[in-house]
């Protein structure tokens, strides 16, 4: 058909989380190091246009509140020529490693992220 399978859309979120959590100065990987996980609890996306073979996308993240137990991150994929394909948001749970039980987020990411909400 031409288009990109609907399914693709939720790793394009994970890319995204992963590289905005990279600028925020946590990796995934330094955080299950640390005794975190970050499970998906809740994942919504809404299409509004299809992308094609070979378009080049741009995918926007935001973090829009401090998390606590959970973050949130919502996400927009768009064209080359700015057109809104995709939206959708997606809660992720912090998670002891040891426990897999729910836990606060870690104090150092916290840290890190409280200038973008003060």
């Amino acid at each position: 058909m031409g288009v990109v399978y609907y399914g693709v859309y939720p790793q394009y979120f994970e890319l995204g989380r992963v590289e905005a959590m990279r600028e925020l100065g946590m990796t995934y990987r330094e955080m299950e190091e640390n005794g975190t996980m970050l499970p998906v609890k809740h994942l919504e996306i809404n299409y509004h246009g299809s992308a094609r073979y070979d378009d080049l996308l741009t995918i926007k993240t935001k973090i829009t509140e401090l998390p606590g137990v959970k973050i949130t991150f919502d996400h927009e994929v768009r064209n080359e020529a700015g057109e809104l394909l995709t939206t959708g948001n997606v809660v992720l749970v912090f998670v002891s490693s040891e426990t897999r039980r729910p836990k606060k987020a870690p104090s150092d990411f916290l840290q890190t992220m409280a200038p973008f909400f003060t």
